[in-house]
């Protein structure tokens, strides 16, 4: 039944694009988020309906959406670029076929990156395809968030909806982007028009929150911890009650210690202590390794590099005898290790180009994102009430994955790359609203509207709105 009933949904999913095309857009943020090829096993993976979703996205902008407000940022133009110079190295990489297989997924991803922002013009889109993402993300977080409730998380031992450690899937992944979601998932709450943001938006909402928290628990993810530890500092820049805001954090966690498992905490405290653990000094190595390749090799080696790396290093075991503990050193051979790091991903693999490019990237989007939350914050207008806060909750989101990409390989993470769309959709419409013609065209639709609600706002969702045509 499940099979059946994720084969249907995908396939009207697919059919609704026939009248309004923008839907394939929305429907291959669906697949490829979810992976729902992955979940069934008969009737959903016979069809290819990630390569249909993203054919039919190209071809529905291309043949029937307007280009109106339509642009082709710099940041899109450093994303070609890097998509250009990935492809080079794959060409020139020292394992070729590890390469190749990489390099399937990561140009699908860039690419959609790089055409995404072209769709969103509206409000409606930058709102429906924002919505997507988290409620698709959200369905594999409350399935994990129930069963960490329960009592069913642990390391590697919390199952998703497949059996399949990668993308999204992997504990570490999803824990960092459950966390990032948050800030977007509150904007919903206050601005949302798709669902106006009433006591049942809320009542939806403030749980999946809760949910989004649990997944570093559930997971045992060290680097959640952190993301929660980042978004907590960030939040403090907008409260308007700082103390309060730290009373009432510090008082949830010590609620919640009591029902944390001791698996956590012992998980946990390998933080202070990384020398100890074998997967942290196994990192250490790694990294060391990448520097030193990296400066014989400084264009990169393309992707999956660290194939060709091996090192050995001392890990302190501890070993109890009666009342006394020893600590003996173990020497530790270990080879073709994975990055475990988005920073030392890049330079093994793309070389000082690659980093310049991927941090040139990331560092303009926190700092777009920054000028429109400062250029729209202090404005009173209905309809430019939404536009700082949303800037806030990607900037926070970004911000969030780059502190969890320390210490993961997910450079080319797809749902990240989503994000960046976003981040250019709203630079774009922002600019072009924010330009005198588009100020006047604004002020005409207000004052058509003599009862300004959520429903009459500029590009909000009304019946048979050509927005999403």
């Amino acid at each position: 039944m499940l099979d059946l009933a994720l084969f249907t949904f995908v396939l009207a999913f697919l059919a609704a694009g026939v009248r309004r095309p923008f839907l394939w857009v929305l429907a291959y943020l669906y697949i490829d988020i979810l992976s729902p090829q992955k979940i069934g096993w008969a009737l959903t993976p016979a069809l290819p309906i990630s390569l249909i979703a993203f054919c039919a996205a190209f071809a529905g902008w291309l043949l029937a959406d307007p280009k109106r407000g339509t642009r082709f940022t710099f940041r899109q133009f450093l994303m070609l670029c890097l998509l250009v110079y990935c492809g080079i190295t794959t060409s020139m990489a020292d394992f070729p076929l590890e390469a190749a297989s990489k390099w399937e997924w990561v140009w699908k991803a860039l690419v959609f990156a790089i055409f995404f922002p072209l769709t969103l013009t509206t409000r409606l889109r930058i709102e429906g395809a924002a919505l997507i993402m988290v409620l698709t993300v959200s369905a594999i977080i409350i399935s994990a968030g129930l069963k960490t409730a329960l009592g069913g998380g642990g390391y590697e031992s919390l199952y998703f909806f497949v059996n399949d450690n990668s993308g999204l899937y992997e504990s570490s992944t999803l824990a960092t982007v459950a966390v990032a979601i948050i800030p977007l998932i509150a904007w919903f709450t206050r601005h949302g028009t798709v669902f106006v943001p009433d006591w049942r938006v809320k009542l939806f909402a403030f749980p999946l929150i809760f949910a989004c928290l649990l997944i570093p628990v559930g997971t045992e993810a060290r680097t959640g911890l952190l993301c929660i530890a980042v978004l907590g500092l960030l939040m403090l820049r907008d409260v308007k009650r700082r103390m309060a805001f730290i009373a009432a954090g510090a008082a949830m966690v010590l609620v919640a210690l009591p029902f944390l498992p001791q698996s956590y905490y012992e998980r946990m405290s390998t933080i202070n202590s990384p020398s100890g653990d074998e997967s942290a000094s196994t990192r250490v190595a790694v990294w060391k390794w990448t520097l030193d390749y990296v400066s014989e090799n400084p264009m990169g080696g393309g992707f999956d590099a660290y194939r060709g790396n091996s090192f050995t290093y001392d890990i302190p075991v501890t070993e109890k005898i009666g009342n006394s503990v020893a600590v003996e050193y173990r020497e530790v051979t270990d080879e073709a290790r994975a990055y475990h790091s988005a920073i030392f991903e890049m330079l093994g693999e793309q070389g000082w180009p690659g980093l310049t490019l991927w941090l040139w990237l990331q560092i303009l989007g926190v700092w777009q994102m920054e000028r429109l939350r400062r250029r729209w914050r202090g404005r009173s207008a209905a309809h430019e009430q939404w536009q700082a806060p949303l800037a806030t909750a990607l900037q926070f989101g970004q911000i969030i994955y780059l502190v969890g990409s320390l210490f993961q390989g997910i450079a080319y993470q797809p749902f990240i790359l989503m994000l960046i769309g976003l981040q250019c959709a709203l630079w774009t419409y922002c600019r072009l609203h924010d330009s005198p013609l588009g100020r006047r065209h604004m002020n005409g639709l207000a004052a058509a509207s003599p009862a300004p609600s959520v429903a009459a706002s500029p590009d909000a969702v009304t019946a048979g709105s050509p927005a999403l045509r």
